[in-house]
């Protein structure tokens, strides 16, 4: 008999080859996997919610993992986690969940930011991207509001992937400027491979007029990647939350 926990946490990307266990780099998984199973002292294996690329960050990631123990003090266990997990992953804390409970193909939306920097700025400079351009928010904001009317997001995805559907419902979309950082926030069900990035690097030649809103459209209706904009870089991206049904959680 074992327990399933859902694990809540939080890392910078920088230093990691995304989030999915590769062959030829250091990821988030792997690196939480270690850690769990040394703690464990048996091999634990995670899931996590999605795959964030090289360099994406995430201030709210959920993985599952099963364990033996089924009394695990959950705040004390996060406590020990990150005593040994690096400085830039950090476990916010765990919940016992049902054991048919499924980190990924439970959860109902996740939502994404991206910041773009228009000053220079060592503080956030890997937290951000840095453009030397100003930016029409209210053009980008409305195209942004054409996503709520698609549902194959094609053009928008990385080329080659081995999904099933290019379909996706989007449930918000939409910019603010905050001093000196234009921030998009959007949140789905579901996102392809390098979708928010190619999203933001198309709105983004909307804001600078270079495409208009309804050649926006029409880069969306043709469902071919060539005809989108350039994906914009990584550390400006942030997985900021991940959404699941109550019924998931074994009751106190």
């Amino acid at each position: 008999m074992s327990q399933r926990y859902f694990i809540y946490l939080s890392y910078d990307g920088g230093q990691y080859c995304g989030w999915q266990i590769q062959p030829n780099g250091v990821t988030v998984q792997e690196t939480l996997e270690k850690a769990l199973s040394l703690l464990l002292q048996k091999e634990t294996t995670v899931t996590g919610a999605g795959r964030t690329d090289s360099g994406v960050h995430a201030r709210r990631m959920v993985a599952h993992f099963d364990s033996e123990k089924t009394d695990l003090d959950t705040g004390e266990f996060a406590d020990k986690l990150n005593r040994i997990l690096p400085q830039d992953i950090s476990i916010d804390f765990l919940e016992k969940v049902i054991p048919e409970a499924h980190a990924r193909f439970d959860a109902v939306s996740r939502t994404y930011e991206y910041v773009i920097s228009i000053k220079k700025e060592p503080f956030i400079r890997h937290y951000a991207w840095r453009i030397h351009y100003p930016l029409d928010i209210e053009k980008m904001n409305e195209a942004a509001k054409c996503l709520f009317d698609y549902s194959d997001f094609t053009s928008f995805s990385k080329l080659h992937t081995d999904v099933k559907t290019n379909n996706c419902r989007i449930m918000q979309a939409f910019w603010i400027k905050k001093e000196e950082n234009y921030i998009f926030t959007i949140q789905a069900d579901r996102f392809l491979r390098n979708m928010v990035r190619a999203i933001v690097g198309t709105l983004v030649e909307v804001g600078r007029n270079k495409i208009t809103i309804q050649q926006f459209r029409d880069i969306i209706e043709a469902k071919n990647r060539c005809k989108a904009g350039t994906s914009v870089p990584a550390q400006g991206l942030f997985l900021t939350d991940v959404e699941y049904p109550d019924k998931l959680r074994v009751k106190k």
